[in-house]
């Protein structure tokens, strides 16, 4: 067993303890948020640091919704 550390950017995300750790380039989904991992570092013989680079988000336009007071009947 490993124990994975996450990081975006200087963030800590997550850290679980895994039986295999993951290789540079390869998609991870990590809280609903996919990913691409960056770059690995080792600490230790069992520690290990992974940098990810989440996609962005993107925001639905809230300004085509009609947000005005719907009619009483």
């Amino acid at each position: 067993m490993f124990a994975v550390h996450f990081y975006e950017n200087k963030t800590k995300v997550l850290n679980q303890a895994l039986r295999s750790i993951p290789s540079v380039g390869e998609e991870i989904k990590i809280k609903g948020r996919k990913g691409k991992v960056v770059n690995i570092t080792e600490i230790d013989e069992n520690t290990y640091h992974v940098y990810i680079e989440f996609e962005k988000i993107v925001e639905k336009n809230v300004a085509s919704k009609d947000l005005g007071k719907k009619k009483r009947r």
